[in-house]
């Protein structure tokens, strides 16, 4: 049975996602950042056939956990103006 990657949290939010990256170009290095490095370190946890340091390992769960908020609070804004254009 295959595992759902943990890191892939927004996958929920494709749509805004895709729009945003379409208007910013700054979201979309951080966001391909943050899908190279979740791939990255899901592989790593799942498949690495050597040991990995646990100190790399933290370091890249910190940096994506970074990522993470800096993508969300995008997201908040994105919905937020959605709404607003709404009302």
């Amino acid at each position: 049975m295959k595992r759902q990657n943990k890191y892939r949290k927004f996958q929920l939010q494709e749509k805004n996602i895709e729009a945003l990256e379409k208007e910013n170009s700054r979201f979309k290095r951080v966001y391909s950042e943050y899908e190279n490095m979740s791939n990255e370190l899901w592989n790593l946890e799942n498949f690495a056939c050597e040991p990995v340091p646990d100190d790399f390992i933290n370091a890249m769960i910190l940096q994506t956990s970074y990522l993470e908020d800096e993508i969300e609070d995008w997201l908040i804004r994105f919905n937020n103006q959605k709404a607003d254009i709404k009302h």
